[in-house]
């Protein structure tokens, strides 16, 4: 099993010998290593089962580190860094020689963003290096958002994860990057699409890429539950597509009263969406571990973090 430790100096020591390291932040765990050591990155895709044409995300300690990364920041790009880090941005922007084409899935451009959780920023404070860390789950499977996600997922594959406690924001990290220096959305997150125009004006959605994708959660399914889940606007009438079978049901701020329901999760009693995108994989982890039949969420307003967590449920139910 690994070991769950609050210790930044072991961290520090395997991260410097090359071993992997899962790690706190403010989204999600991610499981992280060394970007320049070739060992490391490959220990990466091969212990997460991904597939190496999904680029990964360089975790970095400070905006003024930005400039050992990447070769070209547009005016934008600053505008976007000065208002959103540290915070659960990443902005994808030229890549330096430098940077390992192993950690951009042989692309020139490069994944980027600074953490707000303050025990990985301290964590980066004290490397001699950047980190490569996508999220600590196996490929497609729901993200880790507690150090025990993480040790259910890896058990001995890993022999570190660094407890932070539970991730505040609960989902990814907004994705941006540029094209003729104007921003794109390449994956929606935890900030919200008009917290993002507030600062740089309007700015495209360009989110679904299942061949080359230009940034990490672009794939079609992603965040999935084991169970089979579907996505519904009016869960009572779904509920009769599945006579009796163990139904289990995810909704934002209403129980559902029906006796055909085994097991349901509120995400905010209060409707709050920064509160329900925080439990939200939370939530599917548990609903995940029941033996249910399916799972049945319940689809949000679509308009700021409802978007996101949208986004995420679309990708969990993509079959």
């Amino acid at each position: 099993m690994p070991i769950i430790s609050k210790d930044i100096s072991k961290a520090v020591a395997l991260l410097s010998s090359e071993e992997l390291v899962a790690i706190p932040t403010e989204t999600v765990y991610g499981l992280a290593g060394n970007i320049y050591s070739e060992k490391a990155i490959k220990s990466i895709f091969e212990t997460k089962q991904r597939p190496f044409f999904n680029p990964l995300i360089v975790h970095i300690p400070s905006v003024g580190y930005l400039d050992t990364i990447v070769s070209q920041i547009p005016e934008k790009a600053r505008q976007l860094a000065n208002a959103f880090w540290p915070g659960p941005l990443t902005l994808v922007l030229p890549k330096k020689d430098t940077i390992p084409d192993l950690i951009t899935a042989g692309k020139d451009s490069v994944a980027v963003r600074v953490p707000s959780h303050p025990v990985t920023l301290e964590l980066l404070k004290q490397l001699k290096f950047p980190l490569a860390a996508p999220s600590a789950n196996p490929f497609n499977r729901i993200s880790p958002t507690t150090a025990q996600h993480v040790e259910e997922y890896f058990e001995d594959k890993i022999k570190m994860v660094l407890d932070g406690g539970p991730c505040k924001k609960g989902i990814e990290s907004t994705i941006i990057g540029f094209e003729k220096g104007n921003p794109i959305i390449y994956r929606l997150g935890s900030i919200a699409i008009e917290d993002i125009e507030a600062v740089v004006g309007k700015t495209p959605i360009k989110n679904k890429k299942e061949q080359n994708p230009d940034a990490p959660g672009m794939l079609g399914k992603h965040y999935a539950p084991s169970t089979k889940t579907v996505l519904s606007s009016n869960i009572l009438k779904e509920i009769e597509n599945y006579g009796g079978m163990r139904i289990g049901a995810l909704t934002f701020q209403s129980k559902i009263n029906s006796e055909a329901i085994s097991s349901q999760i509120v995400l905010s009693e209060i409707g709050d969406m920064s509160q329900a995108a925080s439990n939200l994989y939370d939530s599917l982890h548990q609903l995940d571990k029941l033996d249910l039949d399916i799972i049945i969420a319940e689809i949000f307003p679509n308009h700021g973090l409802g978007k996101s967590i949208n986004d995420r449920l679309q990708r969990a139910a993509h079959s």
